[in-house]
């Protein structure tokens, strides 16, 4: 689905229905009080966001990447890069610290102005990403399916009027487990290079695709041309999580960096723990805050949920 100019939101200083503006932000509340709570009950532990790194997630050779510019910056003579995902440090983090975390994480991706209309995509966003050591899909899978239902069935009963105000209540339910799972190649051969779209109008319930080729950490069988990675999609929003099993074998991330011509200097300590066996194997994910939010509250755009929007080519005054 795409917007007009006239849906793009607009930061709250502008805006004329500050009520639903003001809802939003109790389900936003109550959300990221929600995730946190579930998964340090899980066993997680919580870590602080990294900002300015020399590594992070390079985009490439994800076919679903539309990066206008990737932001760099010079401190202390050294280039770093703002995060555009900490998936590279959450591996390391499950590998030598504790075998379960998460984090809220602030992501830069620049996206092409386009995208302003796509109803899902913002410059700055959070993910509450988590990794667990020596997880596979299914582990992740079972894990993400639990808590939005659990989810889903607690806001119900918590957020009645809030959510009966934003037109949502009705809508909101319970997803049997586990959801259905679909293999790109399978979406492609039915809809074409354009499956996501109409992946998302089809669906009436939360699915799972898998198979996607991505960057160079997500698992790869090198026998098989499969690749071991999961994303979530939801009816009319489309993806709202994405994530994999990791590769940790040395020679594999380095082979497969050099077939993607990914810049191997730029990940020296990932290399450096992989050479050494000190890289665990791991599975996990990152959900997108705003997203979720988004399709619980019946946004269109989820620019919504931002006090002051994030929107790909536009930059307001604050």
């Amino acid at each position: 689905m795409s917007y007009t100019l006239e849906e793009i939101p607009k930061p709250i200083y502008e805006e004329t229905n500050l009520k639903r503006r003001k809802t939003i932000t109790k389900v936003t509340t109550y959300t990221l009080k929600y995730f946190t709570n579930y998964f340090i009950e899980k066993g997680f532990e919580w870590f602080l966001p990294v900002i300015l790194s020399k590594s992070t997630d390079p985009l490439w050779p994800d076919p679903g990447t539309s990066i206008e510019k990737r932001v760099e910056t010079e401190i202390y003579g050294e280039n770093v890069r703002l995060m555009l995902s900490m998936i590279v440090h959450k591996m390391i983090i499950s590998s030598l610290l504790t075998p379960k975390m998460f984090v809220l994480s602030p992501n830069i991706r620049i996206e092409r102005r386009e995208r302003a209309f796509t109803g899902i995509h913002c410059f700055e966003f959070t993910q509450l990403d988590f990794e667990i050591r020596y997880a596979n899909s299914r582990d992740v899978m079972s894990l993400v399916e639990d808590l939005l239902n659990k989810y889903l069935s607690d806001i119900k009963k918590d957020l009645e009027y809030e959510l009966k105000l934003l037109g949502t209540y009705d809508k909101i339910t319970y997803y049997n487990s586990p959801f259905k799972v679909y293999d790109r190649e399978e979406l492609e051969n039915k809809f074409g290079k354009k499956w996501e779209e109409k992946i998302k109008k089809e669906i009436k319930e939360p699915v799972w695709i898998v198979n996607i080729p991505r960057e160079f950490y997500d698992f790869e069988d090198f026998e098989t041309n499969k690749w071991d990675n999961y994303d979530l999609y939801l009816p009319n929003i489309g993806e709202v999580l994405s994530g994999s099993r990791r590769e940790y074998e040395y020679e594999k991330i380095v082979k497969k960096m050099e077939r993607d011509g990914v810049r191997k200097e730029n990940y020296n300590v990932l290399l450096k723990l992989a050479k050494e066996g000190k890289l665990k194997s791991s599975a996990g994910a990152g959900i997108g805050i705003e997203r979720i939010i988004a399709w619980v509250c019946g946004c269109k755009h989820i620019g919504e949920v931002q006090p002051f929007p994030r929107i790909p080519g536009y930059v307001f005054e604050l």
